[in-house]
């Protein structure tokens, strides 16, 4: 069972999906700076200096209005539509980047396939024995 365990482990597709996922990861969290680090404040100046992440909607009687999202969280119960929205916004930059690069993998993939196959040249011995072949049939008619 180790033996079969062992195989599958070191199967090439394990372990390409688990580069992927290591990789995923990194560039989730590059993506969700990018969103909140630069996208949303440019979007919060945009707008006049709306901060989106601090946008909820009270559920209790305990959160006091103005209060910032995570201590309003810790308060009581709160609706955080802002940090949906950031999420949303982040979500749709990182399928729209998939969308590109799958895009590009396959115009690459096309133009691969569309490629004509290179000719392979005849080897000079091969081309000389056609000659002969072609000099003996000439003879023989």
């Amino acid at each position: 069972m180790l033996e079969e365990f062992k195989k599958f482990a070191l199967r090439g597709n394990v372990v390409d999906l688990a580069v992927g996922v290591i990789i995923g990861a990194a560039f989730g969290a590059i993506v969700t700076s990018l969103v909140q680090d630069i996208i949303m404040p440019i979007i919060g100046a945009v707008t006049g200096g709306l901060d989106f992440s601090n946008y909820y909607i009270p559920l209790s009687s305990k959160v006091q209005a103005g209060m910032a999202y995570a201590d309003a969280k810790k308060v009581g119960a709160v609706v955080g539509y802002g940090h949906f929205l950031t999420l949303a916004v982040n979500f749709t930059i990182v399928a729209f980047v998939l969308f590109l690069v799958i895009r590009a993998m396959n115009t690459l993939k096309s133009r691969e396939e569309a490629k004509p196959e290179a000719v392979a040249e005849v080897p000079a011995d091969v081309k000389l024995l056609g000659e002969i072949r072609d000099l003996l049939a000439e003879r023989r008619a």
